[in-house]
């Protein structure tokens, strides 16, 4: 199984310091933000010379960009707000295959206008529900045209807030260019902690087959996502690598949520649990 990070880990003033840092942890899978290549997360717009450059600086490196991170709120109770993301994501699609890439991350999100990550009342209405799937089913259209693959997120505090709602959304959308990001930090609800084997071994048994990218973080608290470095928390390792081994999952298993100097201790936590240098 391959080991990645993301490469906003390393914030540096250039695009090529950014994946000199990268380069230098022996890692060769990331998880490319345009935050790293002086644009927002989600550009307005991407110069062709810009995307020349990232292509050329990942080859030249021998790293492998395994996927775009293409997060924006698409469940904003604002239509204006999920058409402006829309519009940014295509963008995105559009430069994944010079940048030899075919994965956007992205975010079902929340009914909070301010914080896609932040849970709300509302996230369990219908109204809720028909939004986001009507702006998914719209960036499916954007992906299949693309050819890109979108990777969605379950996440407790979001709409598609677990397994179950995730497999809902798939099999409502019923297309093979819609995928599963996997963080098991994500998936505890408050008081599920003491459950931690059955909702994993649920997670997977619903969700194993259709997983394309993978994060490593881990939890201290049921609740909400989980937020501390690998293997500084609770989250079980041995259950988690073992589940993605037993779908078949090939990687990467990308690190997040840790600060620039915890890298070289997640990494060596990670590949202990792995059980291979990548």
């Amino acid at each position: 199984m391959q080991i990645g990070i993301f490469t906003k880990v390393f914030p540096r003033s250039s695009l090529e310091l950014t994946l000199d840092a990268v380069q230098a942890t022996g890692l060769r899978c990331v998880q490319f933000n345009m935050e790293n290549a002086g644009l927002a997360t989600m550009p307005d717009g991407i110069p062709v010379e810009l995307v020349t450059r990232i292509r050329d600086a990942v080859a030249a490196r021998g790293l492998i960009l395994s996927s775009l991170q293409g997060t924006f709120n698409m469940s904003h109770p604002d239509p204006e707000h999920r058409r402006t993301g829309l519009r940014r994501l295509r963008l995105l699609a559009e430069v994944c295959a010079p940048l030899r890439t075919s994965i956007l991350a992205i975010c079902i999100g929340t009914r909070d206008p301010e914080n896609m990550w932040h849970s709300h009342p509302d996230n369990g209405t219908a109204e809720a529900w028909r939004d986001m799937t009507a702006c998914v089913r719209e960036a499916v259209r954007m992906a299949e045209e693309m050819n890109v693959t979108l990777a969605l997120e379950p996440e407790v505090t979001n709409i598609v807030d677990g397994p179950r709602a995730a497999r809902r959304l798939l099999d409502e959308i019923g297309s093979p260019r819609l995928k599963i990001t996997m963080d098991a930090a994500n998936l505890f609800h408050a008081g599920d902690l003491p459950r931690m084997a059955e909702v994993l071994d649920q997670a997977f048994a619903l969700l194993g087959r259709d997983i394309v990218l993978a994060h490593a973080k881990d939890i201290l608290h049921d609740g909400d996502a989980g937020h501390e470095p690998a293997g500084h928390g609770l989250l079980d390792y041995d259950r988690y690598v073992a589940l993605l081994k037993g779908c078949g999952f090939p990687g990467p298993l990308l690190l997040h949520g840790l600060a620039e100097d915890q890298v070289d201790g997640c990494v060596s936590f990670l590949r202990g649990k792995v059980g291979r240098r990548d």
